[in-house]
């Protein structure tokens, strides 16, 4: 029999993505990866080391969630030139759980203590 993992007893953190666009979106559900600001990554990382993470994905101005995903390797230096910004930082592996469009106002139930009760959207 195979032995439980060890991150299977960890804590979970929840992480909502912003994306600037539906391509990087696609981009992650084919390559399994993902890019976020260098302002994000050691709270990230941080978070990976500690527990496991669900990555929630939505696009600006889109009013809808695009699915999540789990983070499964930590962030590392290298960059990937598939985002065409400048400004992400290095890139990381990421399994996607769900691909669905919700909308919003489906989850409006729910809200974010960290963040003064608002919505989370």
């Amino acid at each position: 029999s195979k032995s439980p993992s060890p991150r299977q007893y960890m804590p979970i953190r929840y992480f909502i993505m912003k994306s600037s666009n539906f391509q990087n979106i696609e981009i992650s559900q084919q390559k399994g990866i993902w890019s976020t600001t260098p302002s994000n990554e050691r709270k990230l990382n941080g978070a990976f080391w500690e527990s496991v993470v669900y990555l929630i994905f939505s696009v600006q101005g889109s009013g809808h969630f695009q699915g999540f995903a789990r983070m499964v390797s930590s962030i590392g230096c290298e960059k990937s030139q598939d985002w065409g910004s400048a400004g992400l930082g290095g890139v990381f592996k990421v399994e996607w759980i769900r691909k669905e469009s919700i909308p919003f106002q489906f989850t409006h139930h729910l809200l974010n203590p960290w963040n003064d009760n608002k919505k989370v959207q």
